[in-house]
């Protein structure tokens, strides 16, 4: 993070293991997928957060944490009314980002399409790598992205490609296309 003002992180356990948040006094920085340990997490988050400290979440900050507890124990959330600080972030990553946060829970698209959807039509290999440097996924929803022909496509997060399939299955997430009787992302 490239913020010059004041950051704080937060480790949290999940029915999918532990997370982590980051975040300014302008929103919500870092988001950080499942891993095994609190210690992994939090390491992990002190390298992407350079000079934050640890706190306990309070305002909507504690109620992100809340919502992504619930959403890991199978709750349907929305998270595409956070406020978030993207210091640091590209025009471009920001525009993808923004289409991203207007798939709903369990819709999926492409790459391709996502970029279309951003205005840059020419990009979906750019979307692939703008959503890889992701940092608050969950919140931007990346895993809800495939590849072409709704396979599953690649996932930078811990656990990779096996986290995103848990998460659409999660979300009973259906591939770009398919008819709604169609059976759902299953694990």
């Amino acid at each position: 993070m490239t913020s010059q003002h004041v950051s704080f992180h937060h480790v949290f356990e999940t029915a999918f293991g532990f997370c982590g948040i980051g975040w300014t006094e302008h929103g919500i920085a870092r988001f950080m997928l499942p891993m095994a340990t609190p210690e992994s997490v939090a390491e992990t988050l002190v390298k992407r957060t350079p000079g934050s400290r640890e706190a306990a979440p309070t305002g909507t900050t504690a109620e992100v944490v809340a919502a992504a507890t619930r959403y890991f124990a199978g709750e349907r959330e929305d998270f595409s009314a956070i406020a978030l600080d993207l210091d640091g972030v590209d025009p471009f990553r920001r525009a993808i980002y923004a289409a991203a946060r207007r798939l709903g829970y369990g819709e999926t698209t492409t790459y391709g399409a996502l970029a279309e959807e951003a205005g840059f039509p020419e990009a979906a290999r750019e979307t692939g790598t703008a959503l890889g440097r992701n940092p608050v996924p969950l919140i931007v929803p990346c895993h809800r992205i495939l590849a072409a022909g709704g396979k599953l496509g690649g996932f930078s997060a811990p656990g990779g490609t096996t986290t995103k399939l848990k998460m659409l299955a999660l979300e009973r997430a259906v591939p770009p296309g398919a008819e709604p009787a169609q059976a759902s992302f299953a694990f």
